[in-house]
């Protein structure tokens, strides 16, 4: 399985933890469908505001299941820009996912 392959599965994990939580985010797996997950996740990247699929993981306790906690994973790192790997550290750092680790 190619990197890339790994990374898609690993979103489409994203969804179904959340979905076990009563949470169906519905556009986020739309754009996986239809972009494949590292697309989905650089676009999702590319905004700068933190979504609000990633608010309703941090009220659920999950931020550890979000997609900026797979791009920051050092194995999916190649995957995407140093600017794009920062930007999910911000996110994640903003939301208190570092503390205490």
């Amino acid at each position: 399985m190619t990197l890339e392959a790994e990374f898609h599965q690993a979103m489409m994990e994203v969804y179904e933890v959340a979905k076990a939580h009563n949470y169906v985010a519905t556009y986020f797996k739309r754009m996986i469908d239809e972009h494949g997950g590292v697309e989905a996740a650089k676009r999702l990247l590319a905004e700068r505001e933190i979504q609000s699929g990633l608010m309703r993981l941090w009220e659920l306790n999950l931020l550890n299941h979000s997609m900026e906690a797979a791009v920051w994973q050092e194995r999916f790192r190649p995957l995407f820009t140093e600017a794009e790997v920062q930007e999910a550290r911000r996110r994640l750092e903003q939301l208190g996912f570092f503390s205490g680790k």
